[in-house]
């Protein structure tokens, strides 16, 4: 009995745009998959009343918005509009995941420094900072997708868009690099543990390796991407899924799962724990902590930081081995209090 061998339904058009026969099954899976983690970062978002979780949530969001294009261009292999929606998400949407690290790195400066400053840098310029970076590369890396997929273009056109969406990856590698440097300058913080109890301390540094593993799982990603197009428009790797989906959306994946395991909204719980606004640091003072203890130096901060809506001190801290007075005042102009001696009278 003679057996026909299925066809592929991506390649029985001769004006697919499928270079090779695209698994179906593979792309449902991820769609669902992705789907799931939208969902648990939304439900966990809500649950710890973490409204900066919306960016973690855009992440899963266009990665599996990505995932459906790639289903509806399988199955309409001509229509060049749904496989360029899925070629431009596919390459950006990680970078939400990254912009989300740098706001819970932040935070952690935040909730873990004792003066709330990593490198002189602020807790809330800090995330700022890093996440209009990421801004910058997000729009080279759109600019250069969407000029990649444009029906007009020509192979040169083509390549050059490629290789602005490579300049924006390097980019955004980059600036990860010069974060780690900064997260490097939070770990011994952490370790010292100035003010916090064994748990917090153990919470916290779990939250840290966390993101440590998912910056790993962003750069591997990167790699990937540097390399799937190096050679041009000849190279072997975008014929081959299983080099996008073991090096692009697996450790994407990964990432959100790992998120969602030790996320940042259940070790930063409750209100105190956000940075406050622009309008409540001018009303309270930049600083609004709670008591430190630590072994090397005594820091005595008042009030509670943890009712920081109640704050009217303003507090001046220099990290330091030699104890320090603090000296609090209601905060009636834009002076700063003063750091004094442990023993120098006010």
């Amino acid at each position: 009995m003679l057996v026909m061998a299925p066809t592929c339904n991506a390649l029985t058009n001769p004006n697919t745009v499928w270079n090779f026969c695209p698994s179906l099954g593979a792309a449902y899976t991820l769609t669902i998959v992705f789907g799931l983690a939208f969902v648990a970062h939304v439900a966990q978002g809500i649950y710890h009343r973490k409204w900066y979780t919306w960016v973690i949530c855009m992440g899963a969001l266009w990665q599996t918005i990505a995932y459906i294009f790639r289903i509806l261009s399988i199955d309409q292999p001509t229509n060049l509009g749904d496989y360029a929606v899925w070629f431009v998400l596919i390459l950006v949407a990680p970078l939400w995941t990254n912009a989300f690290v740098y706001m819970v790195v932040g935070r952690m400066v935040w909730n873990f420094v004792p003066t709330a400053k990593i490198l002189g840098i602020t807790a809330w310029r800090f995330g700022t900072y890093f996440v209009i970076l990421d801004i910058i590369a997000f729009i080279i890396q759109v600019y250069g997708a969407a000029s990649a997929e444009q029906e007009s273009n020509s192979v040169s056109q083509t390549l050059q868009g490629l290789h602005i969406y490579m300049a924006g990856v390097g980019i955004q590698q980059l600036f990860i690099l010069i974060f780690i440097f900064f997260a490097t300058q939070l770990h011994p913080v952490l370790l010292r543990g100035v003010g916090l109890d064994e748990k917090a301390r153990n919470q916290a540094l779990t939250l840290l390796y966390t993101l440590y593993a998912v910056l790993a799982l962003i750069t591997m990603r990167i790699i990937f991407r540097m390399c799937e197009y190096s050679n041009g428009l000849n190279s072997t790797i975008p014929n081959h899924e299983a080099y996008q989906y073991c090096l692009d959306s697996l450790p994407m994946l990964l990432a959100f799962i790992l998120l969602n395991i030790v996320h940042p909204g259940r070790i930063m719980s409750g209100k105190e724990c956000d940075i406050p606004s622009r309008k409540e640091r001018k009303k309270t003072g930049d600083y609004c902590k709670r008591s430190f203890t630590d072994v090397e130096a005594t820091y005595t901060l008042t009030p509670d930081r943890h009712s920081c809506t109640s704050c009217q001190v303003a507090i001046c801290l220099e990290v330091s081995s030699e104890p320090m007075y603090i000296l609090d005042r209601p905060r009636k102009s834009r002076s700063r209090s003063k750091c004094l001696p442990l023993g120098v009278p006010a």
